[in-house]
């Protein structure tokens, strides 16, 4: 569902007002948050989708992996995890039993433990997890803390939407999005990690409202504006090529629906590109806001590190909610 008509459906349903509840679906954040004591908080999210590559047990890896990234948004710890399955059983059990198997081992490298989960029928496969993780109050990231100066790091590339588009489109091969499937089945437990050691002043996974929709909600939470250099973000191999032969997701434009006038091209953007910044991704990287002079050392960090495409894509600026998309970029 669109981030737009989403909005819509949860401003009808009544608030609950809890002093405990920290975080929650009001607040546009990754994940839920209930205080436990001063010390300790419950962070809580769910996420599940059809399968985005054939082979079951990477579509079991990547759905996991999707799925523990609220977790890792939020500076959080993951303790405890669900699986959430829909399953035609005439694709047959052993199907099944990879696409779990996938979710287990992942869940079991974040550090976390299976402990049970929900199948119904259905007619079209369906995979996730319902996470529980733990954080200390003081040391949540959360998306409203950006501050004009900071710069925007992006540590995964942009472009499963696009490249799954045509991949069922038998556009290209699965070879042709190893690179793609490969970092979505990538945890972001270590990019987190150094986002707190260097003192990130916001943090948002990038998933299915695009880089330019996560960016906004960010952007709003904090009342600043960003400029986004859509040169500097990272592309997979083959986007901007399978953009340009008309591959894009039927979420992409949701998306632009979605932010509206709020992001601004200034003209040097190539359209295709621009595009790009709302392809919504599945389980893409961490996007987080910090100083400048933090930033250096953060990028050296992830690119030795677990983040060889790490990159500054912009910076926050003063104003209110708005966007301004520069620059292009050639195939």
């Amino acid at each position: 569902m669109g981030p737009g008509d989403l909005e819509k459906i949860l401003s009808r349903l009544p608030r609950d007002d809890v002093p405990e509840l920290i975080s929650s679906v009001e607040s546009g954040e990754d994940a839920g948050v209930y205080l436990l004591d001063e010390d300790t908080a419950l962070v809580q999210t769910l996420d599940f989708f059809p399968p985005i590559v054939d082979d079951p047990y990477t579509f079991g890896q990547i759905a996991a992996a999707n799925a523990l990234s609220d977790i890792y948004a939020m500076g959080a710890r993951p303790l405890t995890a669900l699986n959430l399955v829909a399953f035609p059983c005439s694709l047959g059990l052993d199907v099944l039993a990879s696409i779990l198997a996938g979710g287990h081992d992942k869940v079991r490298e974040s550090g976390a433990v299976m402990v049970g989960g929900h199948t119904i029928e259905d007619k079209e496969p369906k995979y996730g997890l319902s996470v529980t993780g733990l954080v200390n109050p003081s040391e949540m990231t959360t998306i409203g803390g950006a501050r004009p100066g900071d710069v925007l790091v992006l540590t995964k590339p942009v472009g499963t939407g696009i490249l799954s588009t045509a991949l069922k489109a038998e556009f290209i091969g699965e070879g042709d999005m190893a690179a793609a499937v490969e970092s979505m089945r990538a945890l972001n437990d270590e990019a987190a990690l150094l986002f707190s050691r260097h003192g990130v002043s916001a943090c948002t996974d990038v998933t299915g409202f695009g880089l330019g929709g996560h960016l906004f909600e960010m952007v709003r939470a904090a009342r600043v504006s960003a400029e986004l250099r859509a040169g500097e973000v990272p592309l997979f191999d083959g986007t901007l090529e399978m953009g340009r032969m008309g591959m894009m997701p039927s979420g992409l434009y949701r998306n632009k629906e979605y932010v509206g006038g709020a992001v601004r091209d200034d003209g040097s953007c190539d359209r295709t590109l621009f595009d790009c910044m709302f392809d919504p991704q599945t389980s893409g990287g961490l996007l987080g806001t910090v100083g400048e002079e933090d930033a250096g050392p953060l990028l050296d960090a992830l690119r030795n590190g677990p983040c060889p495409t790490a990159s500054v894509i912009g910076r926050v600026t003063e104003g209110e909610a708005r966007i301004s998309v520069y620059g292009e970029r050639s195939c």
